[in-house]
């Protein structure tokens, strides 16, 4: 198969035109295909079902300390909650927050109290400070991206590397401008890469030294136990790597179950450093009385220990595998050895990122959405919707049915083709 960069311009010709044909015919099929987030199936949300019925009645409801958990009380989570969470992620339960159904909402929380309060051992509040700045991985999290956004926050990108962040640019960043309050980490299978951060780079987080006393690493572990195959994919304990340099002040790490039992009645937890949790705990306490308890109740009585997760997590495996698998059978049948785009296969994770042909992008997204699949935008993987190449494309292949998932994967890549041979020609001009 000839690469698209070494045909002339007749040959760039009748293959735009051939592919064009192809897509002229899945028009008129009027198709509503999406691929824009990473939602979990409704097979996937079946195997959770059973939980909606282990709290039965009144005896199901009292925790092991005695509590009613439909009542008031517990403002951090319920002891056997913290303490499944523990030893699932291997935290200490005394550094453990279990908060409400949403990590997003959490995460928006914490930075809000950052921008009002400030935090354990900082000067005062973020947004008495002047201009505030996070670091933000790209591609990365459209949603960390969002949070910024609208609270004006200045995001600066940093590069992404198969390691994990640009270390050295972090360091340069980081270390020089105390007006840069934060960074954003997916640390395990990130979002949209899937990249897991190498041990050298965990470290390297760890004996940061930022020049802003009060600097967050927000270390979204959204895909903790989220592995694809049988092999685990080991991620660096920050919290243990941190306590030899005296840093663990410096993190704030978030995880929830939204891709393990419900994404709309999962449970969102918040691990800190004692200060940082002494610092937080009361500002909850005037938010709340309490959080849903008996979803934390539910979530312990239907897992019942680590292995149980880890179980559950091998059954969604067994259903989200083959769609990954067939997305990259479809690209690499379509698109392999043309030289117009390229993505990885990540082991775990949600996602599939694709790089077509340098300010391609955006026409690829145009063209898929003009014939019924919606992606998500192009560019939304960087900060301000701004991809430097506009090569970038995320891929969520969990929702759709397979029949539906291979129809969509086929169109992006005819779309793919479009673009590239409208590109190459254009520059033949």
């Amino acid at each position: 198969m000839k690469k698209y960069t070494e045909m002339t311009r007749e040959e760039l010709t009748t293959a735009l035109n051939e592919e064009k044909a192809k897509l002229a015919e899945w028009a008129e099929q009027n198709l509503t295909l999406d691929l824009t987030r990473g939602k979990p199936s409704q097979a996937q949300l079946d195997i959770s079902s059973e939980m909606l019925s282990v709290v039965k009645d009144r005896g199901d409801c009292f925790s092991e300390t005695g509590l009613d958990c439909r009542n008031y009380g517990i403002l951090d989570g319920l002891p056997e909650t913290k303490r499944l969470f523990s030893e699932l992620l291997d935290l200490p339960e005394d550094n453990i927050l279990i908060l409400g159904n949403s990590s997003l909402n959490v995460m928006y929380d914490t930075i809000v109290r950052c921008m009002l309060f400030g935090v354990a051992g900082g000067r005062e509040p973020w947004v008495r400070q002047g201009r505030t700045k996070f670091l933000c991985p790209a591609p990365g999290y459209d949603r960390h991206f969002t949070i910024c956004r609208t609270l004006g926050i200045e995001m600066i990108p940093v590069k992404m590397t198969p390691e994990g962040p640009d270390m050295n640019m972090v360091y340069d960043l980081a270390c020089s401008d105390p007006s840069i309050k934060g960074i954003w980490c997916v640390p395990k299978f990130s979002n949209p890469e899937g990249t897991t951060y190498s041990d050298k780079v965990v470290e390297q987080f760890a004996a940061l030294k930022p020049a802003a006393t009060d600097f967050r690493i927000f270390w979204d572990n959204a895909y903790a136990v989220h592995e694809l195959y049988d092999e685990e994919v080991k991620l660096a304990n920050i919290f243990e790597r941190a306590r030899e340099y005296g840093t663990e002040d410096n993190i704030f790490y978030f995880a929830s179950t939204s891709k393990i039992t419900f994404p709309g009645s999962g449970l969102a937890l918040m691990a800190a450093s004692e200060r940082n949790i002494d610092n937080i705990k009361p500002i909850l306490g005037t938010q709340t009385i309490g959080y849903d308890k008996i979803n934390q109740m539910r979530h312990v009585k239907f897992f019942k220990n680590p292995e149980g997760i880890h179980e559950h997590m091998r059954r969604h495996a067994e259903i989200i595998r083959p769609k990954f698998e067939l997305v990259e059978h479809v690209l690499d049948k379509h698109l392999s050895g043309l030289d117009v785009a390229r993505w990885n296969c990540p082991r775990g994770g949600y996602f599939i990122s694709m790089y077509v042909m340098p300010g391609c992008a955006k026409r690829v997204y145009q063209l898929a959405r003009g014939v019924g699949v919606t992606l998500t935008p192009a560019g939304a993987t960087y900060p301000y919707g701004r991809d430097p190449e506009d090569s970038n494309l995320r891929i969520a292949p969990t929702f759709p049915e397979p029949g539906e998932l291979k129809t969509a994967t086929k169109i992006l890549c005819t779309c793919t083709k479009i673009a590239a041979a409208e590109k190459l020609l254009e520059s033949m001009n």
